[in-house]
């Protein structure tokens, strides 16, 4: 299990470092979720991404990443579905690769005799089918007073404490869902991969993760398909990175590097 963990995080951190996007779509101010507003984009340059690009778990750069993908979804009568999937992949000091993950689903709910805010009559489809390779963010929103938020935040300045905190359950899937079974929340670890879903009667959120192989190149996608009134909901994906200081040695040895490289292009 963790070599196929292992390489979801560097196929993540090779899709990923080259993106710093949030995608919107809102018809409510951004202060319905608190957790969604406080996420704050981190401007990333070139030659931090350059010297990123390549490099891997035990590499020469990034010596430990954590993914976070978190859905949530709130109804107009209070039921709000909730699901999130961790992965965390650090190198001891002997340089040992060593992953853990968590799982956790709920459906919490209704707090009012207030409806699902259904629109039967509404329709949003098509998202799903979109197939890219990299990374997608699709909001699909039919109906009014709707607020719905695909973000993804890379974080650089991760420390070893955060990325080992003793907070995994180390549980590859989770399901919830209401009596009824119209609300479900669920996440999974498999095949190389992270999905999480949310699919509620005003529509679904979801969110994959998927590695490269030799028909396609690796994909994140963030699905949001909103057919009703006054939901509130969001995908994000936290990708926190610890990076390894480079010696004096080593940054001499990068700029030989370039420097015959600049030479050769000439």
């Amino acid at each position: 299990m963790d070599r196929n963990l292992i390489a979801i995080g560097c196929a993540l951190c090779f899709t990923t470092c080259g993106l710093a996007s949030v995608a919107q779509a809102a018809e409510l101010p951004s202060t319905v979720f608190e957790d969604v507003a406080a996420l704050k984009l981190q401007p990333v340059d070139d030659a931090i991404l350059a010297n990123q690009t390549g490099k891997g778990i035990a590499g020469d750069i990034i010596s430990g990443v954590v993914i976070t993908l978190l859905s949530q979804w709130q109804m107009p009568n209070g039921t709000t579905a909730v699901a999130t999937g961790a992965l965390a992949i650090v190198t001891n000091t002997l340089n040992q690769v060593s992953a853990q993950v968590s799982s956790s689903a709920a459906v919490i709910g209704p707090g009012s005799n207030a409806g699902s805010g259904a629109n039967h009559n509404a329709s949003a489809t098509g998202g799903q089918n979109v197939n890219v390779n990299g990374v997608s963010q699709v909001t699909q929103v039919a109906g009014n007073g709707n607020l719905g938020a695909n973000q993804t935040v890379i974080d650089f300045n991760a420390t070893a404490s955060s990325l080992s905190d003793g907070s995994y359950n180390n549980a590859t899937s989770a399901l919830a869902s209401n009596p009824s079974g119209s609300v479900k929340a669920g996440v999974a670890f498999g095949n190389g991969g992270i999905s999480v879903s949310l699919q509620t009667p005003a529509g679904i959120a979801t969110q994959t993760i998927a590695p490269g192989n030799a028909q396609q190149a690796g994909m994140i996608a963030q699905l949001l398909q909103i057919a009703g009134n006054n939901q509130q909901v969001a995908n994000q994906l936290q990708l926190h990175l610890l990076t390894q200081p480079m010696s004096a040695a080593m940054l001499r040895q990068m700029g030989v590097l370039q420097a015959l490289q600049n030479s050769v292009r000439r």
